[in-house]
């Protein structure tokens, strides 16, 4: 009997060797394996999980950084705040991961079959809190899918609106360039262009730091002022010569306005021969007005050329404006004695023609008002009325002016009457 037990036991000894490959392993030591292995593989899967999650955050900020970068928005903002609320989580899952890999050695050669069956339990829970962590970020991320297609939209303007903003930039001064090649400071345009340096600089900066919206918006800004610069520039050697030449055209105006201004003098004695001082009165101090507007017109038109020749075209442009419009009232403070005069004349040749013009406007307007009707409206018959009783006293008011009547003031109250009349018949013909 004892025989027969040593040889069992040397058998299974050798099949024992044999099955673990001639080696002395026993069988515990195998299992231990197996729960090894299944440890390692829990590990791999729970890396796998814990690399996608990673990923599906990093990802995710991208996207949420889209969102708030191109607008500022509470739907923005509280998408924000969720996203730093799941951060909190991702962390939390991440760090239980890493506390269990960090307490499970896996290629120890003390591991016994406990220790590798507890860790492949914790692997596996931490697997499954990382994907399920996974499974909110992916959540928040379809509810946000509207905001980032609208931010996505947003910001695909970005880069198009910037490189507008930096070509009209390139075209500003290529013109500048053209302009100073020409002979011309551009010193204004220069000055202008270099002001855009700092937004350049922002543009540069891009729309992560100065937001979707805003650079756009600077994009669009900088468009504009580089195409205005590039437009004035263009145009500085045409502004030149338009200023050269209405310089010329106001030297002369200003040389025939004096030669007239000379004239008035006798015009007047004309007028205080032949016609009542009401005639002539408001019209004394003219030759005194028009030779202080000429000089103060000459003034301003040095200033212009000087102003011209240092190439400060705006300042030149201004003081030809006040030039063309001095000797605008020049002319026409010196036009209107010569004018008295003709319609004096005239009028005192021949006042029949001045009472009849007037007295045809208004019956004119009588027969318009009658038209259609059988008798004329009130509002239109009254000032018609009035009109002829003006006209009446003024024709009397002639007649009763002796060798020197008033004419001008018959030639007032005539021109006040027909304004009048004017006015009735534009009311009239309005709702026709």
């Amino acid at each position: 009997m004892r025989v027969v037990v040593l040889l069992g036991a040397l058998l299974a000894r050798v099949f024992a060797g044999a099955f673990a490959g001639g080696g002395t392993r026993r069988w515990g030591r195998g299992r231990t394996e197996d729960l090894r292995a299944a440890a390692q593989e829990a590990k791999d899967a729970a890396a796998s999980a814990f690399y996608e999650l990673d990923t599906a955050q990093r990802d995710l900020r991208i996207s949420v950084e889209t969102v708030t970068a191109a607008e500022d928005t509470p739907q923005a903002a509280r998408a924000a705040a969720e996203f730093g609320a799941l951060g909190a989580r991702v962390d939390a899952a991440s760090q239980e991961y890493i506390t269990v890999v960090d307490a499970h050695d896996l290629d120890g050669p003390a591991l016994d079959a406990d220790t590798a069956n507890r860790a492949r339990h914790a692997l596996l829970a931490a697997r499954q809190r990382l994907l399920e962590t996974k499974g909110e970020l992916e959540r928040y991320a379809r509810g946000i899918a509207p905001l980032l297609e609208r931010a996505e939209s947003q910001l695909a303007q970005v880069a198009p609106a910037v490189e507008r903003a930096r070509q009209a930039l390139r075209e500003a001064t290529g013109a500048l360039d053209a302009a100073r090649a020409a002979g011309l400071r551009a010193e204004e345009q220069a000055a202008a262009l270099a002001a855009l340096g700092p937004e350049l600089r922002r543009l540069n900066e891009g729309a992560g730091r100065h937001g979707v919206q805003a650079t756009i918006r600077r994009a669009e800004e900088v468009l504009r002022r580089a195409g205005a610069i590039a437009a004035e520039a263009g145009r500085l050697p045409a502004r030149a010569e338009e200023i050269d030449r209405r310089l010329a055209s106001l030297r002369t105006r200003a040389e025939a306005i004096t030669t007239r201004a000379g004239q008035v003098e006798p015009v007047l004695s004309e007028l205080r021969r032949r016609f009542s001082a009401a005639c002539w009165q408001d019209l004394q101090r003219v030759p005194e007005q028009a030779e202080a507007s000429v000089r103060q017109a000459q003034e301003r038109l040095r200033q212009a050329r000087r102003a011209r020749e240092e190439q400060r075209f705006g300042d030149a442009t201004d003081a030809i404006k006040a030039v063309h419009a001095l000797l605008g009232r020049t002319d026409e403070a010196v036009s209107a004695a010569g004018e008295r005069l003709r319609r004096l004349n005239e009028v005192s040749f021949d006042p029949r023609k001045e009472i009849d013009r007037t007295r045809f406007v208004i019956r004119d307007a009588q027969r318009l008002a009658m038209t259609g009707r059988s008798v004329p409206e009130p509002r239109h018959a009254g000032p018609l009325d009035a009109a002829v009783e003006r006209l009446e006293r003024a024709v009397a008011g002639l007649e009763e002016g002796g060798r020197h009547p008033d004419y001008w003031a018959f030639l007032l109250e005539t021109e006040a009457v027909r304004a009048v009349v004017a006015a009735v018949v534009e009311d009239i013909r309005g709702p026709r």
